[in-house]
């Protein structure tokens, strides 16, 4: 599922700019960070890194080590030729579900990663992988998408459309399609988790601490003004979970 990354090329590379989904993740994220104290002198890992958006943005925050892991090749070889450059990120290619020992870090990031988890063997294997790679004390900051949505919201005016719910025979979690609204738009899929079932697995790895905050927005602006942020906070399409090692 995570290879479909591939496929989706450069054209998803400006949704964490264009898309308002992506907009307000990163200023949730930011503002988690700053609450913190910062990321300066810290290792931090981020997980399911992409074009290394969020990598990125932890290096030039001033961690002291930053390492960016993706199961897809192509995302990472891209994260690597990236405009702003890669000096000072480390960027691996890893199963998160198999996360080999890179660390210990003092912060782990991990931006829509436990949706793509297959099955429930496969999201603890994640949480525990994580866990391992974690300083006592460390925080795992990851964005999560909310359950129940479709067919009940509609997120096409912040960038992305779920299209359909597959129940399948034997599976943990159901099959969301969706695209992004990207043009051209592009299908991808994930598994819809309820939130419980993160904070067990959480539990399970050995989290001391597990939290759940409400998705923060970006100031409005002449593009996204304040009616549009307040519709998108009454049915956000993610909510930040937090958990110390």
């Amino acid at each position: 599922m995570l290879q479909q990354y591939d496929t989706i090329g450069e054209r998803f590379e400006p949704s964490p700019t264009t898309a308002a989904f992506s907009a307000a993740d990163t200023h949730t994220l930011v503002d988690a960070l700053d609450a913190l104290g910062g990321v300066k002198g810290l290792d931090a890992l981020d997980l399911a890194c992409g074009y290394g958006h969020c990598t990125r943005l932890l290096a030039r925050a001033g961690a002291r080590r930053t390492v960016g892991v993706d199961a897809s090749e192509e995302t990472i070889r891209r994260a690597r030729a990236h405009p702003e450059g890669s000096e000072g990120i480390e960027y691996v290619v890893a199963d998160a579900a198999a996360l080999p020992p890179l660390g210990p870090f003092d912060l782990v990031t991990a931006v829509y990663l436990f949706n793509y988890a297959p099955d429930r063997a496969a999201l603890h294997a994640m949480f525990r992988g994580i866990r391992d790679n974690m300083r006592p004390g460390a925080r795992l900051l990851a964005i999560v998408p909310n359950p129940g949505a479709f067919p009940h919201v509609d997120w096409s005016p912040y960038g992305v459309r779920i299209v359909d719910r597959v129940r399948e025979q034997d599976a943990d979690a159901p099959l969301l399609r969706a695209l992004f609204l990207i043009d051209p738009p592009q299908p991808f899929e994930f598994r819809e988790w309820p939130h419980a079932e993160y904070g067990e697995a959480a539990v399970e790895a050995g989290f001391t601490s597990i939290g759940w905050h409400p998705v923060k927005t970006p100031p409005p602006c002449a593009t996204w003004d304040e009616t549009y942020w307040a519709g998108y906070r009454s049915s956000p399409v993610s909510t930040l979970m937090t958990c110390v090692a």
